[in-house]
């Protein structure tokens, strides 16, 4: 797939059928998802693979409700057909001793020194080329948050280190007809590229708030 339709055709689906992934595919998203770039080459991230039905079942065990678990929603149903989940982690540990070593000058692991957190940046950047390596192969995928109550139970149920902080997740399997319950696009309009894009100078009156 050429990669100007990889960008178009990306969506977050949310609907699967039972079947297997390949596990070429995945090992290939994986691949490519450690060719993201990061500062330092600090390679400040962890992706836990879920790929048996014990551990897919234990996911949705340890971040849902057992309500919602026992009569699950539209997009829950669908979600929860999906053969694969990676949870990507970001280690901010990493970051700060990668930068207190001596060819980056700083002699401390200050994080007030960071202007944003580019351990979830990149991570997020990595978590991009699953997405997009998944959608090159045919199959669907979707990212979506971990309730912040239920991280620590992530946490215990797979065993995930205090320095590693799971970022989200990303459902993988092969899609249906549909791309499952309706996300928010199917709500809001795309914005145009000339209202978010500035050459030169900013706008003020694009400014998200701004009132005349």
């Amino acid at each position: 797939m050429e990669f100007q339709d990889v960008v178009r055709r990306r969506r977050m689906v949310r609907d699967y059928t039972t079947d297997p992934v390949d596990p070429a595919v995945l090992e290939r998203a994986l691949h490519n998802a450690v060719r993201a770039p990061n500062a330092g080459f600090s390679q400040g991230w962890g992706f836990l693979v879920l790929d048996s039905a014990d551990d897919v079942r234990a996911f949705w065990g340890a971040t849902t409700d057992p309500g919602e678990l026992a009569e699950p929603d539209e997009w829950l149903t669908g979600m929860m057909r999906a053969p694969v989940i990676v949870v990507p982690c970001s280690s901010k540990a990493a970051y700060l001793k990668r930068y207190a070593q001596p060819d980056k000058g700083w002699t401390d692991e200050d994080e007030a020194r960071w202007p944003v957190p580019f351990w979830h940046i990149d991570t997020g950047m990595a978590t991009l080329l699953i997405l997009q390596t998944v959608t090159d192969e045919g199959l669907g995928a979707c990212y979506f948050g971990i309730p912040p109550a239920r991280v620590s139970t992530v946490r215990e149920t797979f065993d995930i280190p205090a320095t590693f902080d799971p970022i989200g997740a990303v459902t993988i399997g092969n899609r249906t007809a549909s791309l499952g319950a309706a996300g928010s696009p199917s709500k809001r309009p795309r914005k145009a590229q000339e209202d978010v894009v500035h050459h030169g100078r900013w706008n003020a009156e694009e400014t998200v708030g701004h009132s005349a």
